[in-house]
């Protein structure tokens, strides 16, 4: 079903808000919290994982907690640009247990990727044996993330009309 952002309503946006800010509602305290009946927001959530605007539902764990408290900001540039580079590099990075998500970018370098580490000595060990292994890598630079200043898994603006 092709559909644009003018589709949906404002209710579908305060509905789509709700479920960013906790995926595990129930479908009668969804309906109270958009002014819908339980049945109402139940047909509506469906419809909206049917238009794939709802892609899944997962937990935000901890990782302090689990002991991956360390997170580096890695850019990566790659010798070649050319077409089969980035497909092999692409299949390669997925093949990296500490990557959380890489993303091709556009600018002075090529990739940039989250990795989750417990120490320095981790992440030595993550950079020798994973990421200096990647195909094409010409230059690699970390930055560890000292503080985490903000972190949303939406932006508010998605969801004003």
């Amino acid at each position: 079903m092709d559909f644009t952002t003018a589709d949906i309503d404002q209710t579908d946006c305060r509905l789509l808000s709700e479920l960013a800010a906790d995926g595990r509602l129930s479908d009668v305290a969804l309906g109270d919290r958009v002014y819908l009946s339980s049945t109402a927001a139940a047909r509506r959530r469906k419809i909206l994982e049917e238009r794939g605007l709802i892609a899944g539902y997962t937990a935000s764990l901890d990782l302090d907690r689990l002991g991956y408290g360390i997170m580096v900001l890695v850019s990566i540039e790659l010798a070649s640009q050319a077409e089969q580079a980035l497909i092999e590099f692409e299949e390669a990075v997925m093949q990296c247990p500490s990557m959380s998500f890489c993303s091709f970018v556009s600018g002075d370098t090529d990739f940039v990727m989250m990795v989750h580490v417990r120490s320095f000595n981790d992440y030595d060990r993550v950079y020798r044996s994973e990421l200096s292994r990647l195909p094409y890598v010409a230059k690699i630079r970390s930055s560890f993330i000292m503080r985490q200043v903000a972190r949303r898994g939406v932006p508010p603006v998605v969801f004003e009309r």
